[in-house]
């Protein structure tokens, strides 16, 4: 397998050259492209083919295929009865967050592709709550994991991939750069 070589910091000094560099971490884009495809997909089968609060076992005591309207963010919380002025709060709120995430991707270095993936999963994930929130108002939740009478809060895979994407940054946080000197003790 290739690897990338770092990318010299007098060719960054054209804007062509960094041009090329974004560019290239567009491919990164084709992860979230397909984030927001799947998530969109399995919402449409859920909200065509399972009742509004069914359950389906999937793995008996474990996993359930469940029909939940969320109107608050992931997983449930902060969510409000019915559809009104706190749908718009949270579509605006995830419109600056998605802005925030979308500004860091564009600046992170494009030899850093954990973060960029990360990036990209968490914009994915983003754009397909966002989809469902600005259309109706409330996001579609459907993956039911719980243990005896546990359950933990419906999600679905825009959530996933949020969350997989926040652990895979917190990941990258800890990583040693290579232009950064290891601290002497």
């Amino acid at each position: 397998m290739e690897t990338e070589q770092p990318i010299p910091v007098n060719v960054l000094a054209d804007p062509r050259d960094r041009t090329a560099v974004q560019l290239g971490k567009l491919r990164y884009l084709f992860l979230s492209l397909g984030i927001i495809v799947l998530d969109q997909w399995t919402k449409w089968l859920v909200e065509v083919h399972l009742p509004h609060h069914a359950a389906h076992p999937v793995i008996p005591g474990f996993l359930n295929l469940t029909h939940v309207r969320n109107t608050g963010v992931a997983f449930g919380l902060f969510a409000s009865e019915g559809v009104g002025n706190g749908s718009w709060l949270l579509t605006i709120l995830g419109l600056a967050a998605l802005t925030a995430v979308g500004v860091y991707f564009w600046y992170a270095p494009a030899r850093d592709r954990l973060l960029l993936v990360a990036l990209a999963l968490v914009v994915g994930g983003a754009i397909g709550n966002l989809i469902d929130r600005v259309s109706s108002g409330a996001v579609t939740d459907f993956i039911d994991v719980y243990v005896g009478t546990y359950h933990w809060p419906s999600f679905n895979v825009a959530d996933s991939a949020i969350s997989i994407g926040i652990v895979l940054m917190a990941i990258d946080s800890f990583r040693v750069r290579k232009d950064q000197a290891p601290e002497k003790a």
